[in-house]
């Protein structure tokens, strides 16, 4: 049997800044804006939808049918956006910290899997470590990589 180096090293994530040191992906302000033009969006519908439902319950002949009709929408979507966006923020900021936190944990936890390849493929490079040990130790990190946390040897 013969047992060469590990060729196939799992690729750092690409999340590195023009330093080349760790830079989360999610911005928190990118989010926030995001937030606030689908709020604006949702409150634009509403007050056109409440809009187009005065105009069709106003009487053909009134005078001031346009003004309004487009009164009570303006009136509905500033009180939609007003309703609904501070719901909004608060709920996208606790996702994006969620999910900023869920990348810091993923993106660690992919450098410390190419750390321990690294030292792993040096292992195996190395012609002073026995056989055995190179098995067990690539056997070990297969389980972890795995999530097998346990690894019953045999004698």
């Amino acid at each position: 049997m013969k047992v060469s180096a590990i060729t196939n090293i799992c690729p750092k994530p690409c999340f590195t800044s023009e330093k080349q040191e760790y830079e989360n992906p999610v911005n928190r302000k990118t989010e926030r804006n995001l937030t606030v033009l689908q709020a604006s969006g949702v409150s634009l519908i509403a007050g056109v939808t409440a809009g187009g439902i005065a105009s069709c319950l106003i009487k053909e002949g009134a005078k001031h049918k346009v003004p309004i009709s487009v009164a009570a929408g303006a009136a509905v979507g500033i009180l939609t956006a007003v309703l609904t966006l501070p719901a909004k923020l608060y709920d996208r900021s606790v996702k994006s910290f969620v999910r900023e936190k869920e990348m810091d944990v993923f993106t660690r936890d992919r450098e410390l899997k190419s750390n321990i390849l690294t030292e792993v493929d040096k292992e195996v490079k190395d012609e002073d470590v026995s056989l055995d040990q190179k098995l067990n130790h690539y056997t070990s990190l297969q389980m972890a990589n795995n999530g097998k946390g346990m690894l019953i040897k045999g004698a």
